[in-house]
C-alpha cells in the first residue's frame, strides 16, 4: 500500500468519517465530523482512554500532537462532545471500512491461504455482549432486556461479529457486524438467529468468494437457518448436539455400521507428543427433523481418546458437504476452527487489551454500537499490521502480549510526539535494539 499500511487505512477511516451525517443543529460546529470520529477511533486503536487529553496537553505545550500526526485529527474535541455527536450516527456508516480492510487482507495473500474445505473460506458466526447494566436509568431504545425472577432487569447490547477463520492460521479477519437490536414492526425481542439471517441477506453477495462455508455453534444447526444459508449460496458446517437434536441422533443411532454409517480411525500425536486415537463416524442424507419437509443433512462425529482409551474430546456436526473417508478429517478440522471466533476474536476483544465490555459511552441512540464498530475496526487494523508491517511484527514478537504492546504505545505517545506511524515503529525498534534489517518499511 502506498504510504504504508497504517497510513493508507487511516485515510480510508478519515474518508468514511468525513462522510458521516452531521446532525448538529446549533452553532457548535467547530469540529469536523472526521475529527470527531477519528478522535474516537484513536482511543480504540491505542487502547488509551486518556489518549486525547494527553494529546491536547501536548498541543498546548509544543504546538504538535500524535492525534494529528498519527490519526490525521486536525482539532481534538472533548470526550463529551464526541459522545454527544456520535450518539446520533448509525454504525452502518462505517461499514465500508470493513470492506477496505477485507481488500487489504486479500492483497497480502492471507485470504487465499486461509481457504479450507472445498477450497472455500470459513466464515464463523457468533454473538457477543458488549454492554450490560442493571441500573434502572442506564439503557436506551437499542438495548435488549432480560427480566429476572427477583424483579430486576439486565439491559444489554450484543452483536454478531463474523470473522474468517482457518485451521492453520491464528489470525481471524473481521467482517461487517450485525447488531441484535429491537426491530421495527416486530413485537418479539430480537435474537441471534434473526440477526444472523439479516447478516446473510445484507452480506452474502459481498463476502461469498465461491460458495464459502458458514460455521456456527449448535444454536445455528436448525432447519430454517440452514435453508437460509443454502438460499444465499453458502455451505454450512455447524456444531450439532444430541440434546437439541433428538430426532436426528435417534435416526443416526439406528443406522447400520458399514452400510449407512461409516467409520475411520487414525492415530495422531497430540499434546506432549503423545499418541491419540481419532475415531470418525459419518452418515449422509439423514433427516434433520421429524417433519415431512425435513432437510437432509450429512452428519459427522469425532471422538479423540488417549493411549489408555480415555475420551479427551467428542463432538458432532452437520453439513451440506458430502462426507467421505477422503474429507471427513478435513471437515472436522474446519468445524473445530469455529472456536477461533470466541478465543481469537471475542475473548481477545474482551480480555486482551481492547476492553470490549468497558462502557466508553452508552448514549441514548447509537453511541454504544458505533463505538463497538470502531473497536472491532481497530482490532482488524492491528491484525492487518501483524501480517503485513514487518516492523510491527518484529515489535510484537519482541514485546509479546498485546497488553504490553499497548502499554508501550500509550507511554510513548503520552510523552513524545512522532511524525508518523513509521517514525513511532522505528523509535521502538531502536529502543529495543532490534536490527534495522529485521523490519523493512512498508
Amino acid at each position: 500500500m502506498k504510504g504504508g499500511v497504517f497510513s493508507e487505512m487511516i485515510r480510508h477511516v478519515r474518508d468514511a468519517a468525513g462522510a458521516l451525517p452531521d446532525c448538529r443543529t446549533g452553532k457548535n460546529v467547530r469540529f469536523a465530523m472526521a475529527d470527531i470520529a477519528l478522535s474516537a477511533f484513536s482511543v480504540f486503536f491505542t487502547q488509551c482512554p486518556s489518549f486525547l487529553s494527553f494529546q491536547r496537553a501536548m498541543e498546548e505545550a509544543r504546538g504538535r500532537n500524535n492525534a494529528r500526526s498519527l490519526f490525521a485529527v486536525e482539532n481534538i474535541p472533548t470526550d463529551n462532545h464526541i459522545r454527544a455527536v456520535l450518539d446520533l450516527v448509525e454504525p452502518g456508516h462505517l461499514f465500508g471500512v470493513f470492506d477496505r480492510l477485507h481488500e487489504a487482507f486479500d492483497q497480502t495473500g492471507l485470504l487465499a491461504a486461509m481457504r479450507a474445505v472445498g477450497n472455500t473460506r470459513l466464515i464463523a458466526l457468533d454473538a457477543t455482549w458488549y454492554f450490560s447494566s442493571q441500573a434502572k436509568n442506564l439503557h436506551c431504545p437499542q438495548c435488549s432486556c432480560i427480566a429476572h425472577q427477583n424483579g430486576t432487569s439486565t439491559h444489554f447490547h450484543s452483536a454478531i461479529t463474523p470473522v474468517i477463520v482457518s485451521p492453520g492460521h491464528k489470525q481471524v479477519v473481521p467482517l461487517r457486524p450485525e447488531f441484535i437490536t429491537p426491530q421495527d414492526g416486530h413485537e418479539k425481542q430480537d435474537c441471534e438467529i434473526a440477526a444472523a439471517k439479516r447478516w446473510l441477506v445484507a452480506n452474502a453477495a459481498r463476502y461469498d468468494s465461491g460458495n464459502d462455508t458458514i460455521l456456527g455453534d449448535d444454536i445455528y444447526a436448525h432447519q430454517p437457518f440452514c435453508r437460509q444459508v443454502l438460499l444465499h449460496g453458502f455451505h454450512y458446517l455447524l456444531t450439532c448436539k444430541p440434546a437439541s437434536h433428538t430426532h436426528l441422533f435417534g435416526w443416526v443411532a439406528a443406522l447400520e455400521e458399514g452400510r449407512e454409517m461409516h467409520t475411520l480411525t487414525q492415530r495422531r500425536k497430540g499434546k506432549g507428543n503423545r499418541w491419540e486415537t481419532w475415531r470418525y463416524r459419518w452418515a449422509n442424507e439423514v433427516p434433520l427433523t421429524d417433519s415431512d419437509d425435513a432437510l437432509k443433512v450429512n452428519w459427522l462425529e469425532v471422538t479423540i481418546s488417549d493411549h489408555e482409551g480415555q475420551v479427551l474430546y467428542r463432538n458432532s456436526f452437520i453439513t451440506d458437504w458430502k462426507v467421505g473417508a477422503d474429507n471427513v478429517a478435513g471437515l472436522v478440522c474446519a468445524a473445530r476452527s469455529r472456536w477461533k471466533i470466541e478465543n481469537e476474536n471475542n475473548n481477545v476483544l474482551k480480555t486482551k487489551g481492547y476492553h470490549l465490555e468497558h462502557n466508553f459511552g452508552h448514549g441514548k441512540k447509537h453511541l454504544s454500537s458505533l463505538l463497538l464498530t470502531m473497536n472491532v475496526l481497530a482490532f482488524g487494523l492491528h491484525t492487518l499490521l501483524e501480517i503485513s508491517d514487518t516492523a510491527y511484527q518484529a515489535l510484537r514478537t519482541k514485546i509479546g502480549a498485546r497488553r504490553t504492546f499497548f502499554d508501550h504505545v500509550r507511554t510513548l505517545t503520552t510523552y513524545l510526539d512522532f511524525e508518523s506511524w513509521e517514525h513511532l515503529m522505528d523509535f521502538m525498534m531502536r529502543g529495543l535494539k532490534l536490527a534495522p534489517e529485521t523490519a523493512q518499511k512498508n
